[in-house]
């Protein structure tokens, strides 16, 4: 299992943290944003896969941004999948 850390753009936390082992997503962790909620997200997470996490979070935005916390972990997890395996799958 390897750890990544990924910069999100346009949200409030600075930093994204998870493991991935194959295409299964662990360990995730938020540094900044708001807490109760990005906390609860890492927990239902927890065991996903890459797939799983995109399919539900992919496109979701909070308020006025194109973005979120959640669509930003869906990018996060599918840039470090690629980069270990090479292609989309």
């Amino acid at each position: 299992m390897k750890t990544y850390s990924y910069r999100p753009h346009g949200v409030c936390p600075a930093e994204i943290r998870f493991a991935l082992d194959g295409d299964t997503v662990h360990q995730v962790q938020f540094m900044g944003g708001c807490p109760g909620n990005l906390k609860a997200i890492s927990k239902v997470t927890e065991g996903w896969t890459v797939e799983q996490i995109e399919n539900m979070f992919r496109g979701n935005t909070c308020g006025m941004k194109p973005t979120s916390c959640v669509d930003q972990l869906a990018k996060a997890v599918r840039e470090a999948y690629e980069k270990e395996n090479g292609s989309r799958a």
